[in-house]
Formats: structure tokens, sequence, C-alpha cells
């Protein structure tokens, strides 16, 4: 199998994070109560798992409003993103967020040192596929035994970039088994699946559950 080297994976990343940094605002615009009928199904099956009280860390918050939306059911949820912009745009409308690389920086510190639950909706997609296996287990790692993991990814074969040649990012598909297998091999139990299709194509929704021993 064919690996990129560290200086190819930091280039890629660094030229997605670029594209965010100058379409964030334009994103955060056209997302805002533009929620698929999948999309909610989703999210409200995720927030079902939940109870009020529950810790929730969310990787790419982007412009929050799934963050808003699993917060109106009594949770506290984390926010973190690796875009400034991002974070500038929620700090504006009066949110907290903290600056998180989901490859190379720590999940749990003191003010945070587990969760309930981890959710990472249209983000890993980014993610160079041997990074995946990073994220997954510092998610593992950081869940409390019984919590869940919602995630999105891409459906298909193959890596692709998208966008426009100033502003392109950088999309890593997978086949849903080879995804599959990659959550369990990070110790986490696939428990619910979901398959939809947008205007960027198929996607998987999937929701893991840490063993409880």
């Amino acid at each position: 199998m064919f690996n990129l080297s560290d200086d190819e994976r930091v280039s890629k990343n660094q030229e997605t994070l670029a594209a965010y940094e100058a379409i964030a605002l334009e994103y955060a615009q056209s997302t805002e109560g533009s929620s698929t009928t999948a999309h909610h199904a989703t999210m409200q099956h995720f927030v079902d798992s939940l109870s009020p009280g529950d810790t929730v860390l969310e990787l790419g918050s982007g412009p929050g409003w799934d963050a808003d939306f699993v917060e109106s059911f009594g949770t506290r949820v984390r926010r973190t993103d690796a875009t400034a912009a991002f974070r500038e745009f929620q700090v504006a409308r009066g949110k907290h967020i903290e600056p998180l690389d989901a490859v190379n920086d720590a999940y749990v510190d003191p003010i945070w040192p587990a969760y309930d639950a981890v959710m990472a909706l249209y983000v890993l997609q980014h993610i160079e596929r041997e990074d995946n296996d990073t994220v997954l287990r510092k998610v593992a790692e950081a869940l409390r035994p019984g919590g869940r993991l919602l995630v999105t990814v891409r459906e298909g074969s193959g890596d692709l970039w998208e966008g426009t040649s100033g502003n392109r990012y950088h999309v890593t598909r997978w086949e849903p088994s080879a995804f599959e297998a990659r959550v369990e091999a990070a110790a986490l139990e696939p428990v619910w699946t979901d398959h939809f299709v947008d205007e960027e194509g198929p996607w998987l929704a999937l929701i893991a559950r840490k063993p409880l021993s």
C-alpha cells in the first residue's frame, strides 16, 4: 500500500485548511437553517442516545449549527475547530470554541478528562486515510465506557480534490465496510448506520459505542 510522506500529508492538510479559511463565512451562511431531512434524522438519532448533562466533544465544529442543536437538549458541547475563521464566526455569535487539530492535538485535559460522546460531522473526509486511524483511536481513548461516536464520511473509492482552483480541499472517500472495519479496529462497536446522498454525493453516517468493559 502506498503511504504519503509526512510532508505530503501536511501539505494536503494545509491546503484544505486554507480553503476553509477563505470560504468559512460563505459556508456558514449557506448552511444555516438548511439541514436536510437525512441530516436531521441522523442528529435526532444521536441526541436520543444522550442525557441532559452529558458532555460532547465536537471535532470540526465549523459554524456550530450542529452543536447548537445538540446543546438544545441539555448537553454540554466542547466546540473545537482547526480553522480560525470558523472559530471567529462562532465567537462573534457568542459561542466558546477552542482550536484543536484532530490528528495532532490531545482530546482530553484536566477540564475535559473524558466525554459521553464525540461527534465528527463532515470533517474526517478531509483527513488522510491513515490518519483516520489516529483520530478513531483518540476518540476511543477519550470516551467514557458506553460513550458514543457520531461520524459522517464520504462514500466511494479513492481520494479526490474538490472546490475551485484557488480554494480546493482534499476528500478521502470510504467504502462503508472498510470504514466500519477501521472503527472496530479502534475498539469501538458500530451500532447504527445510515446512507444518504446530497449535492456532494453519497455519505455514510455511523454511530459507534465504546464497550462497557
